[in-house]
């Protein structure tokens, strides 16, 4: 291993001096160097430019476990503590999350619809259940805010919409987005906060022309709506906290791309196995794919 440093760093530092630091023997290290890489050497090496690769694919957000699952799709024999290792000696690591922060305005005089998930955050295929939550981006123009809708079985953004105005009609855009590219039947459940947008009459009865079960959170309580708010806290460590948006409209296209092009088809999901959400759907038995639409989306009528 020093001599392998060594390596790596006579271009920058005498080879002497570095021996001496490193209390090794210059003969020895051009030896080593005559002698050349071991053979496991030579695939770790090699093994160092897939994890380059795929590290960079991912925006530089996977740490090693989703690295891992990306190199063993690709029909990688590598274990998941060397992946780890070599990740290190690259100086590779995966984007944290940061702490959410509780943005939910409940002091309306709107009606509240029961608990209906109680934080039963599993159910057996798509378009069963949704949750949805808002949340705020920061632009050098001021903020623009973001409404998303998941589908709990894949994780799956099914509706979202970003406008500079917080109220009702985001949330109503972001619906009405799922709806078209969903088409759920009814029966399905909705699951949201407390917030005036999801409590409004025009959002409730919307749900209920489509017989849609509107289920919200305990007031107060975040970890009703855990997988909204985790898509979120992902979103913004994985794009949001890494930019310095100049304008609304840069914020939209990245967001669009984040989700469009990364999330649903490529981010690989800790909760599903690390399978991407659109992998976990086409997985998913043939009478739970009904209106399942294929990988595709636009921002529907978001503003």
């Amino acid at each position: 291993m020093k001599f392998g440093f060594i390596q790596t760093e006579k271009a920058i530092y005498p080879v002497r001096m570095l021996c001496r630091t490193l209390l090794v023997s210059a003969s020895g290290f051009y030896a080593w160097c005559r002698r050349g890489l071991s053979l496991r050497a030579q695939k770790d090496a090699a093994l160092k430019v897939e994890i380059r690769a795929a590290h960079a694919a991912s925006g530089k957000t996977y740490g090693s476990p989703r690295v891992y699952e990306d190199l063993k799709a690709d029909g990688q024999q590598v274990g998941r503590k060397r992946v780890a290792r070599l990740m290190r000696e690259e100086g590779l690591e995966g984007q944290r999350k940061r702490r959410f922060r509780v943005t939910t305005d409940s002091r309306h005089s709107h009606p509240v619809a029961a608990n209906e998930l109680n934080r039963n955050f599993t159910t057996s295929a798509p378009n069963k259940i949704w949750v949805t939550d808002i949340t705020y981006i920061w632009t050098r123009e001021g903020w623009i805010y973001l409404a998303a809708i998941l589908d709990l079985f894949s994780r799956r953004v099914v509706g979202w919409s970003m406008d500079s105005h917080l109220d009702r009609t985001l949330a109503l855009d972001a619906l009405g987005m799922a709806l078209r590219t969903r088409r759920p039947e009814a029966g399905l459940v909705h699951h949201s906060d407390r917030g005036v947008q999801y409590a409004s009459e025009d959002y409730r009865s919307r749900l209920r022309e489509r017989g849609i079960i509107c289920s919200m959170s305990r007031k107060g309580d975040c970890w009703d709506n855990a997988v909204a708010e985790s898509f979120f806290s992902t979103l913004k460590a994985e794009l949001v906290h890494r930019n310095d948006y100049i304008s609304r409209n840069q914020a939209r296209a990245s967001v669009f791309e984040y989700i469009e092009a990364f999330y649903n088809g490529r981010r690989r999901h800790s909760a599903l196995g690390y399978v991407t959400p659109v992998e976990h759907e086409k997985a998913a038995p043939r009478e739970g794919r009904e209106g399942v639409p294929p990988l595709q989306g636009r921002p529907g009528e978001a503003a």
